[in-house]
């Protein structure tokens, strides 16, 4: 028979995480349960689902933003903090599922499942994010574009638990743009994904981020696009430019859901569209 524990702080959940790190971890269980039946039973189930000390979204003096490892989209759907400061996330929330999916989906479950169609994923890479883990051992920062490490693989260690999210202060006049197409306009699983940000500096681009979901193994930071974007003044050829950096470091591939000529291509769209829309910004 299957253990259940449900504790009622971070730290008695740490502690039962390190006596029986093989149990599932339970947040809002969206991933887990489509899978239940497809594995065998878990020796036991940790239950960390609206955990108060999780579910918490505030800002620190600096500007920072955290958001707590097991907080439901739809509480960052209802955030004034989210839409104001971090728009790409407020965007990428609305396109999570349903209303049931939103209410019960966490941020740190599409982060632990790691999947390269998450919707949150390329926003955490655009926004350079980190993940606090935590331990009976104390806790640790991981930046997110370190954190995967490949097809649902993490660093996330045995004997932890994700307690947070952290979104950095951001700089003045950043631009943030949120794209996902899919097969159906809502409650579609992506084919491609793309989170942006980037300010202008007496109008060329700096400081510009390019997240990129269902393009790779993992959610893909488009580091090349990046370059050749930096320092740009944004229009059609810096478009065009962006378009041949990205063909040059992705190689999607065929599945169920789309091909790689198809994901290219969009891709290479969208990060088109997001210079013409830097460029619509300076003029």
């Amino acid at each position: 028979m299957t253990a259940y524990l449900r504790p009622g702080s971070v730290e008695l959940a740490l502690a039962a995480r390190a006596q029986h790190p093989d149990w599932i971890v339970l947040a809002g269980g969206t991933d887990l349960m489509v899978a239940a039946d497809k594995q065998d039973p878990p020796p036991g189930i940790l239950d960390i689902f609206g955990l108060p000390e999780l579910t918490s979204i505030e800002e620190e003096a600096d500007g920072a933003v955290i958001i707590g490892a097991a907080a439901p989209y739809a509480s960052m759907l209802t955030s004034e903090l989210v839409a104001r400061e971090l728009p790409l996330l407020h965007a990428a929330a609305r396109e999570v599922g349903a209303a049931q999916i939103q209410a019960r989906g966490t941020l740190g479950g599409n982060i632990g499942t790691s999947s390269p169609v998450g919707d949150s994923l390329p926003v955490l890479l655009a926004l350079d994010a980190e993940i606090v883990l935590g331990s009976t051992g104390g806790r640790r920062w991981v930046p997110y574009r370190d954190f995967c490490t490949g097809y649902r693989a993490t660093v996330l260690g045995p004997d932890e638990l994700m307690l947070a999210v952290r979104f950095p202060p951001r700089p003045a006049g950043l631009i943030q743009v949120w794209r996902k197409v899919g097969t159906r306009r809502a409650q579609s699983i992506s084919k491609v994904a793309m989170a942006a940000a980037a300010t202008l500096d007496d109008g060329r681009i700096a400081h510009v981020r390019i997240g990129l979901g269902a393009v790779a193994d993992r959610p893909f930071r488009a580091r090349g696009v990046e370059a050749a974007l930096a320092g740009q003044v944004p229009g059609e050829a810096v478009a065009e430019a962006a378009r041949r950096a990205l063909a040059a470091e992705i190689a999607p591939i065929d599945d169920v859901r789309s091909t790689a000529d198809y994901r290219l291509g969009v891709a290479q769209n969208l990060v088109a569209r997001f210079v013409m829309r830097l460029a619509e910004q300076s003029a």
